[in-house]
């Protein structure tokens, strides 16, 4: 007998989203069951375009169909398992949002200065950004704004539009900056509401239009910024950034407990210079691998991944060119896709749960 789109749906109910832990057809996942032949296509709709268990579900796909069709006496040829994805807002969302058409803000934050926080945070809305999704990445470092640099905006020149200003356009991601509206020799000498002020005004005045992911980079420590974020805008979750040594660690577990004080998500957290590679090929742990990873453990907390100390994407930082760091340097590739990938699907996991933080305090 020859197999059936029902067969399918049946074969589909056995294979789970190894993130999700739940099988695809109960999470409305399946689009399209066809038979032509022996011939089977099914259409999955992934939660993000950067799923990184999509080889792993593929193959379970691919099994389930072949077991159901020796279980029913049915011959199967070539299984094609065609990808689209939809990024999914929480289950529950505020509804008067300042950024309706965003569906995940996700912060991006350190205990400490000089871990490598802004980097990480151009690299993670890049990458997002090459895998389909729609984003946007908002410089809350009002202090000590980077994105002028990191993304070459310096040639480009800042505009508003009915009072809203707008986004520039680079590197396949929007992005806004008071790098841009102030003079860049200029010291921000501001007391904390004159920086809350600010912050308020770049996140909810810039016409991001519709986003699927909104990576705020915020400044380091604990202060008026990352309070004023979470009390502005529906969270998914937090990502923080911390180098291998203890007295990193000391900050970062600080930074876990603010947001975890303030109700946030902590989505995991990304170990940046983690080792040096010199000229002799051998790995040099500068300052401790491994030791921003057991903190993670430690707290419960999902690790997102490692990136090393790299020439290549400390150059292309400052160059304004954050795209060339997948080009030319296929390690460096893997490692950031790794990082941004295990991140989207700690944001599915959390959207899928309906975890996320919603305004509860007045911004003043």
């Amino acid at each position: 007998m020859p197999l059936t789109p029902e067969h399918l749906q049946e074969a589909l109910y056995t294979v789970l989203d190894p993130d999700l832990g739940k099988d695809l057809v109960t999470l409305g996942m399946v689009k399209e069951t066809r038979v032509d032949g022996d011939d089977v296509t099914i259409g999955i709709e992934l939660t993000t375009p950067a799923c990184p268990m999509k080889d792993k579900i593929r193959a379970d796909i691919e099994q389930a169909v072949r077991d159901r069709a020796s279980a029913v006496g049915a011959g199967v040829g070539a299984i094609h398992v065609e990808f689209t994805a939809d990024v999914r807002r929480p289950n529950e969302r505020v509804s008067d949002s300042p950024l309706p058409n965003v569906r995940h803000v996700i912060a991006v934050g350190a205990g400490k200065g000089g871990v490598g926080k802004s980097t990480v945070s151009v690299n993670l809305a890049i990458g997002l950004a090459r895998h389909g999704a729609k984003t946007g990445l908002l410089d809350g470092d009002i202090y000590g704004p980077s994105m002028t640099t990191m993304l070459g905006l310096d040639e480009l020149q800042g505009r508003a539009e009915n009072n809203r200003l707008i986004p520039f356009e680079v590197h396949g991601i929007k992005t806004m900056t008071i790098g841009k509206l102030v003079d860049p020799e200029k010291a921000l000498i501001w007391r904390g509401p004159m920086a809350h002020g600010a912050f308020k005004q770049l996140a909810t005045q810039t016409e991001w239009g519709e986003l699927d992911y909104l990576i705020v980079d915020l400044p380091p420590g604990t202060g008026d910024v990352p309070l004023t974020l979470s009390q502005l805008l529906p969270l998914t979750g937090a990502v923080i950034v911390c180098t291998p040594q203890k007295v990193a660690q000391d900050d970062a577990r600080r930074a876990v407990r603010m947001f975890e004080q303030l109700g946030v998500d902590v989505l995991g957290v990304v170990e940046n210079m983690s080792y040096f590679i010199g000229d002799d090929g051998k790995e040099y742990d500068l300052f401790g691998r491994g030791g921003a990873e057991l903190m993670a453990q430690g707290m419960n907390i999902p690790f997102l991944g490692a990136l090393p100390i790299n020439m290549d994407l400390r150059r292309n930082c400052d160059a304004g060119t954050p795209l060339a760091n997948w080009e030319g340097n296929e390690t460096l590739a893997q490692q950031l896709d790794a990082v941004t990938q295990n991140l989207a699907g700690q944001i599915s996991i959390a959207s899928m749960s309906g975890k996320f933080v919603q305004p509860t305090l007045s911004v003043r």
